[in-house]
């Protein structure tokens, strides 16, 4: 399986399978250990071992404490990044941009209602495709303008699901 690892704005491709771990191509011996009622864990890379302690972020990515400080990282599969691109959450527009269904599925959960304020990461609606759910976030901050769906409506690709204006906007 291949991941997308991100850290302090620098992605690296990881892949794990039977023959064992790649980082960007290179083979790297990993071992992830852990001791029961404890949250830490003892990763050894390579030559190396840390002692880390990963907890998740409001965003979903993941804190990790490690030698004292705290690293800021996302990890996705190739799959989840895909449907982000689709979606257009990684875009890094100044304002929110429509919810759109990233391919055909249902809408398993509306997560917020007209007039509400959503930060930019936010989650808006879940929709579940290919027995998967992807949870569609809010690009920018702003305000839900509109929700043309309810929760166990079938969408199809790049229908609008939720408006969102900007806070500017949404005030005037």
């Amino acid at each position: 399986m291949r991941y997308l690892v991100t850290i302090a704005e620098r992605v690296f491709e990881v892949d794990l399978g039977p023959e064992g771990a790649r980082v960007d191509g290179r083979p790297v011996m990993v071992s992830l250990e852990h001791a029961d009622g404890s949250p830490v864990r003892g990763l050894i890379l390579d030559d190396r071992t840390y002692r880390v302690v990963a907890d998740r972020n409001r965003q979903g990515g993941w804190k990790l404490h490690l030698r004292g400080g705290v690293v800021e990282t996302d990890v996705v599969d190739e799959r989840t990044q895909a449907i982000r691109d689709m979606a257009g959450s990684g875009a890094g527009s100044a304002g929110p941009q429509p919810i759109v269904a990233p391919m055909p599925g249902m809408v398993v959960k509306i997560e917020v209602s007209e007039g509400d304020v959503v930060q930019p990461g936010q989650g808006v609606a879940i929709v579940e495709a290919m027995k998967m759910e992807n949870e569609l976030r809010a690009s920018g901050a702003g305000v839900v303008t509109r929700v043309h769906v309810r929760e166990g409506d079938a969408v199809e690709k790049d229908q609008v699901l939720v408006d969102l204006a900007p806070l500017a906007e949404a005030a005037s």
